[in-house]
């Protein structure tokens, strides 16, 4: 028995493996850049007179400026186990949702590679199976963006933006392109869930069945 293997790409399909890929990306770059929350401006005197600059945090991340130059690094030394006052709990909380999301979108970025050659796995089709997927690590990313205001009222956060800060209150502060960067890639997500349906049908479609009794094992379509 000759088992062929045919590979099916269409539009769809790969306007699906693409967005699932920037979506994935889109949230990791916000994760790992420390430019959530960004404060007011400070000056520090140097050797070239004063300097203007703007400190910024991320989920587990920050920058300043010390000695003269501009440091960025983690402020969460232990990890989860750092002091609350240090790294607060909604964000750390915020961080492993964001962290469980990226986790299932990083495995559908793989299934949308292997689609064009596998459609289905343990009998279901690898589009829902990924779709369904993309669905869980949305609201994973939701829950882990809603949490992360929720830590503005932190001592963390009343050192950068002021006293007057509290949960979804930011006071002195302004969002910083890494949440907005979260923000779209969670938007993007969901517009993956979405597209897996369309590259489904595209994939199983009558052209498609005609190529295959055809004999051909390479099919490209619009």
């Amino acid at each position: 028995i000759i088992t062929m293997c045919y590979v099916i790409i269409t539009v769809r399909s790969l306007l699906w493996t693409l967005l699932t890929l920037v979506a994935t990306m889109a949230v990791l770059s916000a994760v790992l850049t420390p430019k959530w929350l960004i404060g007011p401006p400070r000056q520090k005197l140097s050797d070239n007179g004063t300097i203007t600059y703007s400190p910024s945090v991320g989920l587990y991340n920050r920058c300043t400026r010390s000695h003269g130059r501009h440091h960025c690094g983690p402020f969460a030394l232990q990890g989860l186990s750092t002091d609350s006052e240090v790294f607060p709990t909604w964000w750390k909380a915020s961080l492993v949702f964001l962290c469980i999301g990226l986790c299932i979108m990083t495995l559908t970025v793989l299934t949308s590679v292997l689609s064009c050659c596998i459609q289905s796995v343990f009998r279901k089709s690898i589009f829902t199976v990924s779709g369904a997927a993309q669905t869980i690590a949305g609201i994973f990313y939701i829950l882990g963006l809603v949490m992360y205001p929720a830590g503005w009222g932190a001592t963390r956060v009343h050192k950068l933006c002021g006293q007057d800060s509290a949960p979804f209150f930011l006071a002195e502060c302004h969002l910083g392109w890494a949440f907005y960067s979260a923000v779209t890639g969670v938007g993007l997500t969901f517009v993956c869930a979405v597209l897996s349906v369309q590259a489904e049908v595209a994939t199983s479609s009558d052209k498609v069945q005609y190529q295959i009794h055809q004999g051909r094992t390479l099919i490209c379509l619009p």
